[in-house]
């Protein structure tokens, strides 16, 4: 992290990933980023290939992924970024990546849609891309609309918007999947007494979860499906003659 880096960035989104970063550090976002974890390395943990890259506010380290070689952590110039780059300018190649994670991007993004059109470009065809997000529909949803913190910032997408965007870049959604049923209450014991209800919503699937994680896979370009070979025209079908025979000609 380095002061050119700072200069070169954008200030308003500085500020944004800044404000995000301070209330993933408290107590509510420590219990979000707690429930996402355990999620996501559960889905992280059936991946395998060269690189992962994940991009978010968050100032904890890369997800764990014990089949993936390399883990990159890419964002804005804050601890914990190995990688600074601007939001919609990742220093990747095209289909550089077989594991994608956006955890909270599109929350905090200036532009969420160039975000995602970004990180879409980065995953290689049948890689996988991972989106995490505040649900808006849920208490935590409810309570942005009344935050002083960095929740208030949050732009919580919802998933099936999400979904719809990431099937236009070319993706096929093959789960969806929620988390942290509890309300964002700032008491340390009201969360350990309500804990249950974290096993009651992921048995019973139940609605009004905090956040949302969609796993998509890129689909291959340049795949179509078979054409039939078209057959041989077998001739036409001629009526055969047929002899007449009267009713006359039966009785002689």
């Amino acid at each position: 992290m380095t002061d050119e880096a700072f200069a070169q960035a954008d200030p308003e989104w500085l500020k944004l990933v800044g404000e995000a970063r301070n209330w993933l550090a408290g107590p509510l976002g420590q219990l979000l980023l707690e429930e996402e974890r355990r999620l996501l390395e559960e889905e992280l943990a059936r991946f395998f290939g060269g690189y992962l890259v994940s991009f978010g506010p968050g100032a904890e380290g890369p997800p764990k992924a014990g089949q993936i070689q390399h883990n990159v952590r890419l964002g804005a110039p804050m601890p914990g970024v190995q990688i600074v780059c601007e939001e919609q300018s990742w220093p990747l190649g095209e289909h550089a990546a077989d594991v994608v994670v956006l955890q909270h991007g599109l929350d905090y993004s200036l532009s969420p849609h160039g975000l995602l059109r970004e990180a879409a470009r980065s995953v290689r065809p049948g890689g996988h891309l991972l989106v995490l997000g505040i649900h808006p529909w849920s208490a935590w949803g409810v309570r942005r609309l009344f935050a002083q913190d960095g929740l208030a910032r949050a732009r919580c997408i919802a998933p099936n918007r999400v979904g719809d965007w990431l099937s236009l870049l070319g993706f096929a959604l093959e789960k969806r999947r929620f988390g942290c049923y509890r309300p964002p209450l700032a008491s340390l014991a009201w969360q350990m007494r309500l804990r249950r209800m974290e096993s009651w919503g992921n048995a019973w699937h139940l609605p009004g979860a905090g956040f949302y994680l969609l796993v998509a896979r890129k689909l291959v370009v340049g795949l179509r499906p078979l054409r039939q070979s078209r057959r041989e025209s077998m001739g036409k079908l001629l009526p055969m003659p047929v002899a007449k025979i009267s009713r006359r000609d039966v009785d002689n």
